[in-house]
């Protein structure tokens, strides 16, 4: 077996994700699947290119799980969860509640000692997040009732493991290393066992009184670093203050996370932390396949796939039977069950953390990990099945007939930029009663803004990820009103590549933005000054005895003149030219003043045109 640097195993870990995964994807199967299997290829048992840190690694990268648990938690805003709680609570609690139970009874007719089989039940009962949301969107069936059912039921078991790590110590009837939970030794006896609702409380009140003012302090300073270094800490911090009161640092990034969904970091915050969220992910499900050991499947393989088939046919009863109870379709019910039959992702979290409260012990450890692992790579298969057999013994629903009346993170308009011109807009779509996502990088603003009821959020959307986070995939327009005409190109751009649904209206310091704005195929384009001097124009026209009618007419005639001769200038730039010399800008406002005089010519006039 190769010895290698904790560097160049982690090369190579990154290695196998980069191969591996686009191979997989070319077949239509999940990323995850596609780590898991690099991970098995690089391991100890095939390649043996993984060395003796394998499992440094994977306690290194767990880390990647508990940044996605404090973004799940800030997924949770309440007045979505509360608008969908129905079918979170019934679906979801079922769910949980009837797969623990039958997989319990099962294990332990089978023998397992009692603990054992419900800390297995607790792992399997869970679905992988990762897995089933991917494949619904690259399905495009996210918005149908399978859609939604997954939804509903992958929430309630992702907050579900936050009360399964506080009830595993419990069982283990032992808590952790009293060395490292250096607060449990300053608390009396009588008070240690409510530790947990101790830290829950300690985090609510550093949530509302400590990390929303300090993010606002950093965020003046202007400097993104500084903001990205701030997100890390206080990860990092909340997971390090659980631990120490000897809870699960993912339960402190959960409930971190729930307090920060409805501050106006919430998205910047997403965006920060996504990419690294997302590399140890990958490294940590690398790891995953490279400590399956298969030496202790080889010693039981029949343990291995009766408990496999067990798993998978009793998820998949109880979820078409939930699915029928809640009166979704047939194909839907079907749909939704060969979905979230695997075991999760959280399940290497639980059954690892599990192990080292003496709850399971190295081989029981090994044969639950390697069956996690065989679920998530039946899934594909099982969704093949679906799609060829199944599905088509029954009609396709309609998708608009199934739409989600308010799907996740959709967000119908967003704004960019809520200075003087964006505030304008705001404001005039709020009162009448058009909501609107806003994206600002001014705290101050943000802050007032919010306490005075509008829907803002701190974020620079130049910032590739951040609109992402606000729901431009979902958003049906987009309107950009900075004050950089270079930073409204640069989004502008970024928007109509990423999310080519979004229409797109766009704030102009002047003819020559709008020049570029034009060439770049948009049509929605507003300059700031233009509309304000024509309006003084028409008063002025008014103060010389015209009637005012007329004045107006002639604004308008004006402005649709002016639109249509800066479209016709805009197509004649050539693609090289960058910026106008004084003496170019004169040529074209001679251009201009005389198509005025050749347009207002009193016998082209008619009274009677319509505009």
């Amino acid at each position: 077996m190769m010895e290698n640097s904790l560097a160049m195993t982690a090369l190579i870990f990154l290695g196998a994700a980069i191969i591996m995964v686009p191979l997989v994807r070319q077949l239509g199967l999940s990323s995850v699947i596609g780590f898991i299997l690099g991970g098995i290829i690089i391991g100890p048992f095939v390649l043996k290119l993984t060395g003796n840190d394998s499992n440094d690694i994977m306690h290194t990268t767990e880390f990647g799980v508990i940044m996605l648990l404090f973004l799940i938690g800030l997924e949770i805003e309440p007045q979505k969860f509360w608008k969908i709680r129905k079918k979170i609570l019934g679906m979801g609690l079922s769910q949980m509640l009837l797969t623990v139970g039958i997989l319990f009874l099962i294990f332990y007719i089978a023998k397992w000692r009692s603990d054992q089989a419900l800390v297995a039940a607790l792992c399997f009962a869970l679905s992988s997040t990762a897995i089933v949301l991917q494949t619904l969107k690259e399905k495009n069936i996210f918005r149908t009732q399978a859609g939604e059912a997954s939804f509903s039921i992958l929430l309630f078991q992702d907050i579900s493991v936050i009360p399964i790590l506080a009830l595993l110590p419990v069982l283990a009837r032992r808590p952790d290393d009293k060395e490292q939970q250096i607060l449990l030794q300053y608390l009396p006896d009588w008070l240690q066992p409510f530790s947990i609702f101790l830290g829950v409380f300690l985090l609510i009140i550093l949530g509302r009184y400590v990390f929303v003012p300090f993010l606002r302090y950093v965020s003046r300073s202007g400097m993104n670093e500084l903001l990205t270094a701030s997100s890390l800490f206080l990860v990092i911090g909340v997971s390090e203050l659980m631990d120490a009161v000897g809870l699960s640092p993912a339960l402190g990034a959960f409930i971190a996370g729930v307090m920060l969904a409805t501050s106006e970091f919430r998205h910047e915050l997403e965006s920060q932390i996504d990419p690294f969220k997302g590399l140890l992910l990958a490294v940590f499900f690398v790891s995953v396949g490279a400590t399956i050991n298969f030496f202790i499947i080889m010693e039981d393989p029949m343990f291995i796939f009766t408990t496999t088939v067990v798993v998978l046919t009793v998820k998949f009863a109880v979820l078409f039977g939930i699915s029928k109870f809640f009166k979704l379709k047939i194909d839907q019910a079907f749909l939704t069950a060969f979905a979230l039959s695997q075991i999760g992702e959280f399940a290497f979290v639980l059954i690892n953390y599990s192990t080292n409260l003496y709850l399971l012990d190295p081989k029981m450890n090994a044969q639950l990990l390697a069956i996690t692992a065989i679920t998530m790579c039946i899934t594909p298969i099982l969704l093949i099945i679906n799609e060829k057999f199944i599905a088509p013994r029954w009609p396709q629903p309609n998708i608009h007939d199934d739409e989600i009346n308010e799907p996740v993170k959709q967000k119908s308009i967003i704004i960019v930029g809520f200075g003087h011109f964006g505030s304008t807009v705001g404001r005039l779509l709020r009162v009448n009663g058009i909501k609107a996502t806003v994206l600002d990088i001014d705290p101050d603003r943000v802050n007032l803004l919010r306490s005075n009821g509008f829907k803002v959020y701190f974020g620079d959307a130049s910032k590739p990820g951040i609109l992402r986070s606000a729901g431009a995939e979902n958003a049906d327009l987009l309107i950009l009103c900075l004050d950089s005409p270079e930073k409204n190109k640069f989004v502008l751009e970024y928007a109509r590549q990423k999310f080519p649904q979004l229409k797109i209206f766009v704030r102009a310091k002047n003819r020559l933005d709008a020049y570029d704005f034009y060439n770049s195929g948009v049509e929605n384009i507003y300059r700031e000054t233009f509309g304000t001097a024509v309006n003084m124009a028409v008063d002025i026209l008014k103060a010389t005895g015209m009637r005012a009618y007329a004045a107006r007419r002639l604004g308008k005639r004006f402005t649709l003149i002016d639109k249509a001769m800066t479209r016709k200038l805009a197509k004649e730039l050539t693609t090289d030219s960058v910026t106008f010399s004084m003496k170019e800008y004169l040529e074209r406002e001679a251009e201009l003043l005389a198509e005025d005089s050749h347009s207002f010519d009193e016998s082209q006039w008619n009274e009677n045109e319509e505009f």
